[in-house]
């Protein structure tokens, strides 16, 4: 069991505040760090460039689901415009049979899972009521209701403990979230069982229109503590930082020591969703600052000082990004209308009499324009 270094103390919870773990500073160089780079030192250069097109292809493809979303081809979409490393970090940490539960922003980290392209964008796009088969990738779909997923994961996380398996529980949320008596509850129920869970908050500074530090006068991470969970607060946007963290909460699970809290300090560079107008309360001078820690940056000049960012890798990336970006599109734009009784499959595992009574008069009230359509072509004939 690795033993977690203490959490520092904050002073205003300043979104700029360094007081967290980083292994890459915003310029691209190595910061070494003796508590952590062991947790990353397999990650040569193949595993660099790895994590670089890992980063390039989700933000293409979230650039392409809003666009989608403004064509008109999709109802709603949550971007993720700038937490790619947090999410790609953590993800890539994780083993085949941890199990995932994670708001609606997880894109990325459902892309590493292998969720197919197109299952992303069926609920965004109203075909379905949800995305994709849990247990065929290890993630359950997203959850709307803020928080409640790490309830789910906590509940998984003490049965995987019951089963005896080597599996951990992974839950993803907002920095919003954690004002939700979900998440509070969650904490306290994990730290009761020690189960193997890993609270995973993406502190992107904005709970909508509500900054960070209206409420949390010190940083997140320091809430963990107070029901008996460790924590750790790691640079957000620094890949490299993010899986350490992550390994290290992971291997603290699998080895008894029950669960962890982590603070993945980074930025919301687009709207909280599309419907979203981030201008109205965003200072412009405040995403600039982001802006020059892009995680995406951040590691191209890590290549580049490597001598690892040459054209061609640089060219074949761009094409995977834009080859998974057609995928999607087709793949959004391609699917086919669910019949409308179909909403009612799938509800309750056996048969339910209040369900059916609602399917029957639904099915009696569509059938009512397809007698209204025959009766006004009977007239029109006639006539």
């Amino acid at each position: 069991m690795h033993d977690l270094p203490p959490h520092g103390a904050a002073d205003n919870g300043s979104p700029l505040d360094d007081d967290f773990i980083q292994l890459l500073s915003e310029s691209g160089e190595r910061m070494p760090n003796a508590e952590f780079d062991p947790w990353v030192r397999d990650i040569g250069a193949a595993g660099l460039a790895a994590l670089y097109d890992d980063l390039v292809v989700v933000r293409r493809l979230d650039t392409e689901a809003t666009a989608l979303q403004r064509q008109g081809e999709l109802g709603l979409w949550p971007p993720m415009l700038g937490q790619e490393a947090a999410q790609i970090g953590s993800a890539r940490a994780l083993h085949p049979d941890d199990f995932v539960f994670t708001s609606y922003r997880e894109n990325a980290v459902a892309y590493c899972r292998g969720v197919g392209l197109t299952d992303l964008v069926k609920v965004w796009r109203g075909n379905a009521q949800s995305g994709w088969d849990p247990a065929s990738v290890g993630m359950a779909v997203p959850a709307i209701i803020i928080g409640a997923q790490t309830l789910h994961a906590t509940g998984w996380a003490l049965g995987a403990q019951f089963d005896g398996a080597d599996s951990v529980a992974v839950t993803y949320f907002g920095d919003g979230a954690t004002s939700e008596g979900d998440v509070n509850e969650a904490m306290v129920f994990a730290a009761s069982f020690q189960v193997p869970v890993v609270f995973f908050c993406q502190n992107n500074q904005w709970a909508i229109s509500e900054p960070v530090g209206l409420q949390a006068r010190v940083h997140i991470a320091e809430r963990a503590p107070g029901f008996g969970i460790p924590s750790l607060r790691v640079d957000g946007n620094d890949v490299l930082a993010v899986m350490a963290a992550t390994r290290v909460a992971l291997d603290r699970a699998r080895s008894g020591g029950g669960p962890t809290f982590i603070e993945a300090v980074t930025y919301r560079m687009g709207p909280h969703t599309t419907a979203d107008d981030p201008t109205r309360y965003r200072d412009p001078a405040d995403l600039a600052r982001w802006a020059e820690r892009d995680p995406i940056l951040r590691l191209r000049r890590l290549l580049d000082a490597e001598g690892l960012f040459t054209p061609e890798f640089e060219a074949a990336t761009a094409a995977h990004a834009d080859a998974a970006a057609a995928e999607l599109r087709a793949g959004c734009i391609g699917l086919a209308d669910p019949e409308p009784l179909s909403v009612f499959d799938n509800v309750y595992t056996t048969p339910q009499a209040t369900l059916d009574r609602q399917r029957a008069g639904y099915a009696a009230y569509l059938a009512s324009f397809e007698s209204s359509d025959t009766r006004s072509s009977n007239e029109g004939a006639s006539v």
